[in-house]
């Protein structure tokens, strides 16, 4: 009877680090990531916004919306949406201009965005519009958004947490920092700004306003100064595009590589 028992108990054991060794394979399984443009519409505007998602991962999970620089939704955009799907998340790249529309130089990208800049309600709009298309499928947890963007997506991120969007927390790359006044009432994001030391566009007083605004409602943020960086850090294609249009702008590969390690490290302490 007794080596009866020895022996249930090996089965027993045997069978929990199969089943154990199976649920690693599945977990650290190469994803499968799905890409689909989804359209959206407000008033008679179309948009084309840019999903990707791991088809291997089962059941939901959080949702994360990532807004672009004043470019408009390039292929570096869709390089960022691919990267957090394979994280594991619902990542949808927004389509702020409409129709997929694109900028090709700086003065064609200033007259996309002025709008945004006079009326931030306009890219909250936007924003809701495609966050109803995400929260819709099924593989996205309602009550995990996130939100990212870079430059001009960052300070329409910050703007859209401030204006009361229903975000868990959102990440600003070298985003602008002066947007709309902070409200304790409508601000219910965690927020991370990762920012660039050298950035000429965004000056020391705009960066110490913003903190002063955060203190003052009490909100819960991290403001993230990295050595050496520039506006537009975190995109490889900025130190050319600096030269071709003379602008302040460069890439910095260890800003980048550090500010996406923080963003993830943010996202896994608000998601616990």
């Amino acid at each position: 009877m007794k080596a009866k028992k020895i022996i249930a108990v090996l089965l027993i054991l045997i069978m929990t680090m199969a089943t154990t060794v199976f649920a690693e394979k599945i977990s650290t399984s190469t994803p499968k990531i799905k890409e689909q443009v989804i359209t959206y519409s407000v008033g008679n505007i179309n948009y084309k916004g840019f999903l990707a998602c791991d088809e291997n991962l089962k059941g939901k999970r959080p949702a994360v919306l990532v807004v672009p620089e004043w470019w408009g939704l390039t292929d570096y955009l869709k390089m960022r949406v691919r990267k957090l799907a394979e994280l594991g998340y619902v990542a949808f790249a927004v389509d702020v201009f409409g129709n997929g529309k694109i900028a090709d130089n700086p003065s064609e990208a200033q007259n996309l965005t002025k709008a945004f800049y006079a009326n931030p309600q306009l890219s909250k709009s936007i924003l809701e519009a495609a966050l109803v298309k995400v929260k819709a499928l099924r593989e996205t947890d309602g009550s995990k958004i996130l939100a990212i963007g870079y430059c001009f997506g960052g300070s329409v991120v910050l703007n859209a947490a401030k204006l009361g969007m229903d975000f868990k927390g959102v990440v600003s790359f070298h985003g602008g920092l002066r947007g709309v006044p902070a409200d304790k009432q409508l601000l219910k994001a965690k927020i991370l700004v990762c920012h660039g030391a050298d950035d000429k566009f965004v000056s020391p007083g705009d960066v110490n306003a913003f903190k002063q605004q955060m203190d003052s409602i009490g909100a819960d943020y991290k403001l993230i100064v990295y050595p050496n960086a520039t506006h537009a850090f975190t995109n490889p294609a900025s130190t050319e595009n600096g030269k071709k249009f003379n602008m302040p702008i460069a890439y910095n590969e260890k800003a980048d590589k550090d500010s996406w390690n923080d963003m993830k490290l943010f996202f896994k302490s608000i998601l616990k």
